[in-house]
């Protein structure tokens, strides 16, 4: 009898929060061709990554939550459970960022940034835990962090500072939850070509100034980022735990 690849997903199940473009989508994909079965979660409609999981042979179906508000944490868990069964993986992607001067930067714009990027993240990590928990189930939480949790940046003042607070509760989760049976750990994306980079990537001063940054010499692909989370979504990352994995084209290490 073969023996099972450690980096298969096959029979598992993964959340993924923001999938339905960008790094979440490519992610999503990667999972799916990896054999887990996608809930595909956010706002926006999924279809097109829907018809690319189902392209590529795998299962997946949406779950249409909006995680900046209230309490929804729970019930994005219970919903994803009921349209899925238990699920084995949680992928915190879904993130937003605002650009403005530090000395112009609005309160509006900090509470919703913090509110989507660190609290949602945190409560549904809690709920995925507790559901885990009672099941006697094993399981994997991948948070999609930032250059910015190392780094500061520029006129990204709430981004920053909720990616740096989801690199600290990675970590903190991790230490809670190991020795339970949850793997908590984080993918740090550099300069990926998102909805997110448009507008740095639309200045041509400034995307003359990263490219000569990245040792890579280009911008990164939304899939460049699903072949870690496959990793550290399967065994072959069982004793990885608080762990902030760049993906960066080697920009940290300039």
């Amino acid at each position: 009898m073969a023996r099972r690849s450690p980096f298969s997903l096959e029979g598992r199940t993964a959340l993924v929060t923001g999938a339905n473009t960008g790094i979440g989508q490519g992610i999503a994909l990667a999972l799916a061709e990896a054999g887990a079965t996608i809930v595909a979660a956010g706002r926006s409609d999924m279809g097109e990554t829907l018809g690319l999981i189902e392209a590529a042979g795998a299962n997946a179906v949406p779950l249409q939550l909006d995680l900046q508000q209230p309490g929804v944490a729970a019930e994005a868990i219970a919903g994803a459970v009921a349209a899925a069964g238990p699920l084995d993986i949680l992928v915190n992607n879904a993130g937003i960022i605002r650009r403005s001067d530090a000395l112009e930067f609005s309160e509006a714009d900090w509470d919703e940034v913090m509110n989507l990027n660190l609290k949602a993240a945190f409560f549904l990590s809690q709920a995925f835990a507790k559901a885990a928990l009672a099941a006697g189930r094993g399981a994997r939480i991948v948070n999609i962090a930032s250059l910015l949790s190392f780094q500061g940046g520029i006129r990204v003042a709430s981004y920053t500072a909720s990616k740096s607070g989801l690199a600290g509760l990675t970590k903190l989760l991790a230490c809670e939850w190991a020795a339970k049976g949850i793997n908590v750990n984080a993918i740090a994306p550099g300069y990926i070509e998102t909805n997110n980079t448009q507008a740095l990537r639309a200045d041509p001063e400034r995307s003359t100034a990263i490219l000569a940054r990245i040792p890579a010499a280009r911008w990164g692909q939304p899939s460049d980022i699903g072949g870690a989370a496959v990793f550290l979504a399967s065994d072959a990352a069982t004793y990885m735990h608080g762990a902030i994995l760049p993906v960066d084209g080697g920009w940290l290490a300039r």
